[in-house]
C-alpha cells in the first residue's frame, strides 16, 4: 500500500523519484494492481497533446491484415508474401505448423508467471545487460514520456542456446500447470511426463522464423538463403508481455507507439487482441 500511496500522491515535480520508487519496488504494474491502485499514477499518464491527437479520423479507415497460407505452391506463397510486405509490411500466417496446443500453453504459461507472487518474480527483476532472463516493467522507464501499463518477461533463447534450468520454474516442465476449460483440453502438466513448454514453443517458432526468412529472401531475389547468410535468424528471444487491468485505461497505454528493433517479430496474441498498426 505504501507504494500505491506514494505514487498516487506524487506531483510532476518529483517524477524521477516516482520512477525510482516504482522501479525499486520490483513489483511491476501488476504489483500496483495487487496493492489496490485506484488511479493511474502520474508516471503512466499520457501527455495532453497525445490524448488530443486522438480525434476521430475522417474517411475510409477500413483495413484488412493480409493472410498468407504457408501451404501451397512455393511460387504462389512467395507472391503472397511479396504483396503483403510491399503493401503493408505486416501479415498473418496460417498453416504455419506451430502446434495450436503449444501456442495455447505458451499463453497460459506467460500468464501464470506474471500472476505469481511478487516474491517469485522479483529475483528476475533487473535492467542489467547480458542477462538471458529478465523480468521488468518498461525497459525505457527513465527515457519515455510516460510509462506503459505493461510488465514483460524477456528470455534470450539463443545464441548460445538457453538451458531449461535458466528459465523461471513457472516456465519449465517441472512445475505444475493447470489449463482452464476452453483453452485446451483440461488436464495438467506434471514433472517428467511433460515437455518444457517454453523450450518447445521456442523450437517450433524458430523453425517458422527460418521459413519466413527463406520466403522473404526469395522476395528480395533468387537466393533463398540470403537473409540466413546475413545471420538474421541466428538468435531469437521470447518476450512475454502482460497487461494488468487498468482503473483508467483511457489515460494510458499498454504499449506506446514504437518500431521493433529486430529483423522479424512473430506475434502471438491472446483472445483479447488490441494491437494497432500504422499503415
Amino acid at each position: 500500500m505504501a507504494l500505491v500511496k506514494s505514487l498516487e500522491t506524487s506531483t510532476n515535480s518529483d517524477r524521477f523519484q516516482q520512477l525510482k520508487t516504482f522501479n525499486e519496488s520490483k513489483a511491476g504494474v501488476k504489483g500496483l494492481v495487487d496493492f489496490g491502485v485506484t488511479h493511474v499514477p502520474l508516471i503512466f499518464l499520457r501527455p495532453p497533446e497525445d490524448l488530443a491527437a486522438e480525434a476521430p479520423i475522417s474517411g475510409d479507415t477500413r483495413f484488412t491484415v493480409p493472410v498468407v497460407d504457408l501451404v501451397g505452391e512455393r511460387d504462389h506463397v512467395v507472391s503472397e508474401v511479396r504483396r503483403a510486405v510491399e503493401k503493408v509490411g505486416l501479415f498473418q500466417v496460417v498453416n504455419h505448423e506451430v502446434a495450436e496446443t503449444a501456442m495455447e500453453k505458451m499463453v497460459v504459461t506467460a500468464r501464470r508467471f506474471h500472476e505469481a507472487a511478487r516474491e517469485v518474480k522479483e529475483k528476475y527483476y533487473t535492467k542489467e545487460k547480458g542477462k538471458k532472463v529478465k523480468y521488468g516493467s518498461n525497459f525505457d522507464l527513465y527515457r519515455s514520456k510516460f510509462a506503459s501499463w505493461r510488465d514483460t518477461l524477456f528470455c534470450a533463447m539463443a545464441p548460445p542456446p538457453i538451458l531449461p534450468q535458466e528459465l523461471p520454474l513457472l516456465c519449465r516442465a517441472r512445475s505444475r500447470v493447470r489449463f482452464p476449460a476452453g483453452a485446451i483440453a483440461e488436464g495438467e502438466i506434471v514433472g517428467a511426463e511433460a515437455r518444457d513448454i517454453t523450450m518447445e514453443y521456442s523450437r517450433q517458432v524458430q523453425v517458422l522464423g527460418g521459413l519466413l526468412f527463406a520466403l522473404l529472401s526469395e522476395v528480395l531475389g533468387p537466393k533463398g538463403d540470403h537473409l540466413e547468410g546475413m545471420d538474421c535468424s541466428k538468435g531469437h528471444s521470447i518476450l512475454m508481455h502482460y497487461y494488468p487491468p487498468c482503473p483508467q485505461p483511457h489515460l494510458t497505454l499498454g504499449t506506446n507507439r514504437h518500431s521493433d528493433p529486430d529483423f522479424l517479430t512473430l506475434l502471438l496474441q491472446d483472445h483479447i487482441g488490441g494491437l494497432q498498426i500504422l499503415h
